[in-house]
């Protein structure tokens, strides 16, 4: 059997009425044919979704992308208009999920939105609204055009030399979509930022002791990931370090400070 990739889902109504829990099909088909491991959607909520059972049930975790944004009472702020919509449910879980899978040395991926809740998970702040920034560019999907039109590469991510992301990508500038409208503010004291858009928002982060892989990106890999020549090369490594798991060759826990 070939490893199991848990991707945590988003909570939609289905004809603005019929609750369910959905991820967007270019997610599986990533980790189904880019990763090669087994691609299944848990819900993004804590009522049903237990944290142990997540842990020993799957390989690995992809942490989506998603409209709803990460609560600012989850990095001790407070609500305003211009954090936009949440969803506490999939905080609830994404967070201490993230947190302990880091810790076993448990793959995972951030992605977007999952990159804020990595970011969050150890210790960030984040900005509503990283346009409204001098000198920052907008972020978020265009308004119009196809599909194909919204996820174009959009801009360069310069990479930390020698650091995680340029020896995977085997350069240190890629070229990026870019769909966002919130970002890092002061980085947690785990969180290293290894890649950035040019005009410095953060957009690739690995964290600092962890045992296995545990990388996110704030762009969508997801999107034409079988042929982006940045894309592939991640979701590659992501599927390897859940084989390696699978397998039983894992990594030392991380000593506590």
């Amino acid at each position: 059997m070939r490893a199991r990739v848990g991707i945590i889902s988003n909570h939609y109504l289905i004809n603005d009425e019929y609750p369910a829990h959905a991820n967007g099909t270019m997610n599986t088909d990533a980790v189904h044919h880019v990763s090669d491991c087994m691609a299944l959607t848990f819900p993004a909520d804590p009522a049903v979704s237990v944290l142990d059972e997540l842990l020993e049930t799957f390989d690995g975790f992809l942490f989506t992308g998603g409209r709803p944004n990460v609560h600012p009472e989850e990095y001790g702020q407070a609500a305003t208009d211009a954090h936009g919509a949440f969803d506490r449910d999939r905080d609830r879980v994404a967070l201490p999920l993230i947190r302990a899978a880091v810790e076993r040395g448990q793959p995972i991926l951030g992605l977007c939105r999952g990159f804020q809740e990595v970011a969050v998970a150890f210790g960030s702040t984040l900005h509503p609204e990283i346009r409204d920034l001098p000198g920052r560019s907008n972020h978020r999907m265009p308004p119009d055009g196809t599909i194909p039109e919204k996820f174009a590469l959009r801009h360069d991510v310069h990479l930390t030399p020698d650091g995680p992301f340029a020896r995977l990508f085997g350069a240190r500038v890629v070229r990026t979509n870019t769909l966002h409208g919130q970002g890092i503010d002061v980085a947690g004291p785990r969180v290293r930022i290894d890649g950035r858009a040019p005009d410095g928002t953060a957009e690739a982060i690995a964290i600092d002791g962890a045992p296995g892989f545990a990388l996110a990106v704030q762009w969508h890999p997801e999107w034409n990931a079988a042929a982006d020549p940045v894309s592939r090369p991640l979701f590659r490594a992501f599927g390897d370090a859940c084989r390696a798991w699978r397998a039983g060759r894992r990594p030392a826990v991380r000593a506590a400070e």
